[in-house]
Parts: structure tokens; sequence; C-alpha cells
């Protein structure tokens, strides 16, 4: 029986989605309006993606889900779970509390429940002092009925994970499963605040997470389709709804990495540097042997610092929906407003009232959507001194992303990508593929599944092989956690940075591998969670 899998990318602007065969075709494809609710957009998206295709329900078995619910809830603040953080760290971490530097409006909401215990490890691995478990136990019943969600961090616990990991066993005794618990060295890195700051906003989006998973299930089984569900993680690749409800933080920022994912496939260039052109913004990202670079500095999320892994984007106020002001003196601004899912309401060429960057391409010829006579009025000097700023601004950030001076490939991707010429300076050459309007939900469909750890080994303890050969294990564990084929992994990333100012020849070991999906699994759908 011929198998097909459905991906689904939700962006400011527009819903994508695709449906594919077993050989990864398009076989149909669908650009939605993205909703205010974001949920009823994806029905939509889902319900006319299989009523295109004409695909049999029934042979759909696999759907994947590229969302920003998660972004979304931190940066408006909405939805969050009732959270508890839980340093272990006194005496020696008593100076700086938790929350420290996170706009007010948030830490009035996550930091009604904050608490400092004895506990912790020095940079190699020894006790600062025992663990109080006592303390830990005294806190967990204080919180019974107060917090739907616990984030439990300990001082260098990358190096040495066991005070964490006590905690969480000791507060699971005392609350049970209901409460889902975060503990600090599975999400962050080295560097206690930002990875702190990770972990509970980690624990805050547990909730969204777990209701997105269930609407998404519940869409599927409406359409009568029972189908094995992942979502995409902001590496390019997929996990598992079950890992997806336990790291909901590792779904931010995944859509453009579906982005360069799909146009890795789309053009067979593993190493290129992509535009991604949304309705509000573009987003320019790196392949490195087709998957996203990853950046190596502490990333804001809604205002708060973090030092989760995340991919290396750079983006700018410049989409398809991007608002143009023209002055009376000649002068103009590009954005960063953007009229965003409403351009075919606002849009000059769509009989709006509103200039916009689509509205420039189509006056100046380059692009043929809408009705041009509408922008025939316009000033075209004008109106190419604007579209030369907009090249500007698009070349600009692609210098910036470039680790030399020298030429790369650049594929332009997104619904926007019509407004760019096939020269830009910087670039080898321009490529923009077929299907490149959906790169985005193609993505998302065609990723694999990944595992990837990020932790501070001694290796004197085990000499340089066996510590290697540990880390390797750890993150092919991790990945078949997250749904990959055990039998199809591989490592795609390995990176060793040695830490001098530490003892035992500590170094830092980042290692990721990747695999397929499980396609031996029973395909009888997942049940709600």
């Amino acid at each position: 029986m011929a198998s097909y899998r459905i991906g689904i990318d939700v962006g400011g602007t527009h819903t994508d989605a695709v449906l594919l065969d077993e050989a990864y075709n398009v076989i149909s494809e669908v650009k939605a309006t993205t909703t205010e609710d974001v949920s009823s957009g994806i029905y939509q998206a889902l319900k006319r993606v299989v009523a295109a295709s004409g695909v049999p329900v029934e042979q759909i078995h696999y759907a994947m889900l590229g969302t920003t619910h998660c972004t979304n809830a931190i940066v408006e603040r909405k939805r969050l779970n009732k959270v508890a953080a839980i340093r272990i760290g006194a005496p020696a971490t008593t100076a700086i509390k938790p929350l420290v530097g996170v706009p007010d409006d948030l830490r009035s909401i996550l930091g009604k429940h904050l608490y400092i215990v004895r506990g912790g490890n020095e940079f190699d691995g020894r006790e600062i002092v025992p663990l109080d478990e006592e303390r830990i136990r005294e806190i967990a019943e204080e919180l019974k009925g107060q917090v739907d969600s616990i984030a439990i961090t300990s001082v260098f616990s990358p190096v040495s994970t066991q005070h964490e990991t006590r905690a969480g066993e000791i507060v699971r005794e005392v609350l049970g499963d209901e409460v889902a618990v975060s503990l600090s060295s599975e999400i962050g890195s080295v560097g206690l605040l930002e990875r702190e700051n990770a972990t509970i906003l980690n624990a805050a989006i547990v909730d969204v997470a777990t209701s997105t998973a269930n609407g998404f299930i519940k869409a599927l089984e409406q359409e009568g389709i029972h189908a094995d569900i992942f979502f995409g993680q902001n590496d390019g690749t997929l996990m598992s709804v079950e890992y997806t409800v336990k790291y909901p933080i590792l779904t931010i920022a995944c859509g453009p990495t579906n982005s360069l994912r799909g146009a890795a496939y789309l053009t067979d260039h593993p190493d290129a540097l992509v535009v991604d052109v949304g309705g509000t913004t573009t987003d320019v990202g790196v392949l490195v042997a087709s998957f996203p670079r990853q950046s190596s500095l502490a990333v804001e999320i809604g205002g708060v610092r973090t030092n989760f892994r995340m991919p290396d984007i750079a983006s700018i106020g410049l989409g398809g929906g991007t608002i143009i002001t023209l002055n009376e003196d000649g002068s103009f601004q590009i954005g960063p407003e953007s009229v965003g899912y409403r351009l075919i309401e606002k849009g000059l060429v769509f009989g709006g009232d509103t200039l916009t960057t689509t509205d420039v391409a189509v006056a100046l010829g380059i692009a043929d959507l809408g009705d041009p006579s509408l922008v025939s009025h316009l000033d075209k000097e004008v109106l190419k001194k604007v579209y030369t700023k907009m090249v500007d601004m698009a070349e600009e950030t692609i210098d910036k992303m470039k680790t030399s001076s020298d030429p790369v490939p650049v594929i332009l991707v997104g619904g926007g990508s019509i407004l760019f010429p096939t020269e830009l300076k910087g670039a080898s050459k321009v490529i923009k593929p077929e299907n490149s309007g959906v790169a985005n939900a193609i993505g998302s469909a065609i990723s694999q599944v990944s595992g990837q750890i990020e932790k501070i080994f001694k290796t004197d303890e085990l000499g340089r092989e066996e510590t290697l050969a540990l880390a390797k294990k750890m993150a092919f564990d991790e990945a078949i956690q997250a749904g990959a084929d055990p039998d199809d992994l591989v490592i795609v990333d390995l990176e060793e940075v040695p830490l001098s100012y530490l003892p035992g020849n500590a170094t830092k070991i980042r290692v990721k591998a990747a695999g397929g999906l499980l396609s031996e699994r029973k395909l009888t759908g997942a049940a709600p969670l």
C-alpha cells in the first residue's frame, strides 16, 4: 500500500501545507491564511491539502507540524503554566535571584514561586554541599495545588546531573506525574542564569504544547487520518509528540529551519545561504551539510536571555506585506510594519489602501499578481529607488551571514521570494526552486528525527576515544527517544571544545545524531495526551 505524509508549517502570514508521496514528490500544496488563534488556520490548510490531493486518507501515515504556538505564548504572555522554579545552589548562588533581568510583566507571571536550596556542584563535578533533600520535599508539599509545572536548575548540572535528577525524583514522589518537571541539564548548556531561564520558559509552555498536540491529533482524526505525528524542532529535525510535550521550547524558531531543510531538499545544495521571504520578515540562514548552522551566542526569547541551542538566523522586517511609506519630499520608509496575513485585503493591487512591497514589485513588472492597473499611477522613479533599497537590505543581510567574502549559492524560498531578482551581490548564483513557496512545509515533511547532547566531560577518566563514543551513544539514545529508527542513525554534527580553565582535561562535547522515522511502528495513530 502506498504511504503518504503531510507537512504543515505555520508562519506569521501563511500556514502552508503539502502532501508528499513515498519518494517525497509533491502531490498537492496549499497556502492558507494564518489565523489569530493559529489552530483554525492549521485545520483549514489540512482539510484543503487532503481534498486537493485526492489521496485516500487511510494511506496518509505521517503528519508533521512546524508551529509558532509556543513562541507566541511567550511573546504574548498568554496561556502560560503556573510555574515554580527551584535552583539548587545555596550558599554559592544566593546573590543573584532567579529571573533577574527578565521583563517585569513576564516575571510577575513566572516569578511567584522561586526557591534556592542547598546543593550543586563545582565546575569540576565536586559537590559544593550535599543536596538538601528534606527542603526539596518541603517545597513540593507546599506547591501541592499551587502549580502545574516545575523547573529545576542545579549549579554546573551539565557537568554532574546527580542533584537535579534526585530533586526531580523527590518532586515526582510528592506531586505525581500530573505536574510536569523540567530539568535544566536536558535543555540548556553551561551558564547558570541563561540555562535556568530556558528551563523556566520550557516549564511555562508545557500546557500550550500539550493542547497544540491534542488539537492536531483531533484535526487529523476529524479528516479520518490515523497517522504518526511529529513536530518540527529548531535544528531542522523532528520529534515525537511525547518528546515535544517534554521539551516544547525546542519548537521555537522551527519555521526558518524548516525552510532551510526544504531549500536543501528542493535544490540538492547541502551548503548554501537560504533567503526565506515571508509576508512579514525575510529570514537568512546558512546550510551546512543540509542542516541549519547553529548559533553560538545566547539568544533572547520574548526579552529573556537563554542559552539552549538555536539556529543562526538573521531576520529583517522585509516581506511581501511590508508597508512602504512615501513622503512628499521624495523620501520613503520601508517597514518594519507589515499588513501580514491581510495582504490580499490591504495591498493596493488587491483593491486595498496600503502600499506594500508587493505593490512595488507588481508596479515595476517584477511580480505578476493582483491588478497592475491599480498601481499604474505611482511614480516609477521613486518605486525604483524603493526597490533598490529592498534589494540592498537583503544583500546586506546575506553579507553578514557569510563567513568569507567569496560568493556562495543563494536559495530563494517563501511566498515573498517573487520580490527579489535572480542576481544578488555576494551570490555565486541565485536559485528559485519549484515549489519554493511552500519550502517550509516540505522541510517539515521530509525532515529526519534527531537527538543532541551538549555536556562537559572529563577526558582523563575514560580517554578521548571512549568519551567520544559515550557522547555519541547518548546522542543516539536521545534520537531514539525522539522517535528515530535505531537502525538508521548517523552522526551529523560533532564539536569538541577543550576547557583549559577546568581540571581533568575537561572538554565540552556537542553531538547530534539524526535518522529516519521509526516506520516499523504500527500505524494506529496517536492517542490524545
